[in-house]
């Protein structure tokens, strides 16, 4: 099995690494910059449970050099998929299954209300690029319940949860879904195939949606924010709102935001990746988090003071700080 993982962030460089530990299992990089050098140079490098994993990896900044794979993890930052989704062709033919694993809507979520509006999403599709670059049969949806850090170009270290849930865009369950199932669990993940992909992303989303933009334009970890009544409160009402949103396009959320926020809790005093983001100076995946769900309601008519306040005083705060670009 020849595996090609475009993005070696946090995420793409732990899972890179867990599959690379595989027998029979060839797993290469897709990347640029340092990264290209630190891979070729050390191969796969994992710091988990107080250990060092390390796996050969041939990495090139050109999908050519790579040839058609069977399996493509994209685990890039959202920002920039609109630069890369369209050099991919060379690693995928019609049998190649290419694995979402990103923060947020993906791109292909809203397949089914862009062809009955012909109008693509914005946010997450613009001008339906990202769908024309991959082919939709192509694609298989997965969720990432786990949290990673990237110390340094291509050496990542594992920092809690194990979590993956993955599926068919379409829902239902399928044979090629729980071959790649079996392969990330015998990589060491706790992974389940799900027959309803869309609302596992959807409920992340739900979490996600507040705690990164309000940290973001704070500065504060999750348990500061929690810690707030106020703030708290905010959080709660953008919950409600999105859960009646979800609802109208079959992504039901049965859960309160306090019994989420409890759990949220539980993680104790971490920083989310949009907080990293602002704090190492790159583009936050505002669209992906919050911009495609305010492009939602407006399309299906639901008012929404809190997501739009929310999304309009974070969209600001990053312009101005040259962390986003529409």
């Amino acid at each position: 099995m020849k595996v090609c993982i475009v993005g070696v962030g946090a995420i793409g460089g732990f899972i890179g690494t867990r599959l690379a530990k595989l027998d029979g299992v060839t797993v290469n990089a897709l990347a640029r910059g340092e990264s290209v050098q630190a891979l070729n140079t050390h191969g796969w490098r994992l710091e988990e449970a107080g250990e060092l994993v390390q796996r050969p990896c041939f990495a090139s900044d050109s999908a050519a050099d790579l040839g058609v794979q069977d399996i493509v993890v994209i685990a890039l930052k959202t920002p920039a998929l609109t630069a890369v989704l369209p050099k991919l062709a060379p690693l995928i033919d019609k049998n190649t299954l290419v694995i979402s694993a990103m923060n947020g809507i993906p791109w292909w979520f809203f397949r089914e209300l862009e062809e009955k509006s012909h109008l693509p999403f914005e946010s997450v599709n613009p001008e339906g690029q990202h769908s024309n670059a991959i082919p939709y049969n192509n694609i298989i949806g997965l969720v990432v319940h786990a949290a990673a850090i990237r110390k340094e170009p291509g050496l990542i270290q594992h920092k809690a949860g194990n979590t993956l849930i993955i599926g068919e865009p379409e829902g239902g369950k399928s044979n090629r879904v729980q071959i790649v199932a079996d392969a990330l669990t015998g990589a060491g993940f706790d992974c389940t195939q799900s027959d309803n992909i869309r609302s596992d992303v959807w409920y992340k989303l739900w979490g996600n949606m507040t705690m990164n933009p309000v940290s973001a334009i704070t500065g504060a970890t999750a348990d500061k924010i929690l810690e707030d009544p106020l703030v708290r409160r905010y959080c709660s009402a953008i919950m409600n709102e999105a859960a009646l949103i979800g609802k109208e396009i079959g992504c039901h959320i049965g859960e309160d935001p306090e019994s989420r926020h409890k759990s949220t809790e539980k993680l104790g005093a971490f920083k989310t990746s949009m907080l990293q983001d602002v704090e190492n100076g790159t583009p936050i995946e505002l669209d992906s988090i919050l911009g495609v769900i305010y492009e939602l309601s407006q399309r299906l008519e639901i008012e929404s003071p809190n997501i739009e306040s929310l999304f309009g005083l974070t969209r600001l705060f990053a312009t101005t700080k040259g962390l986003y670009q529409k």
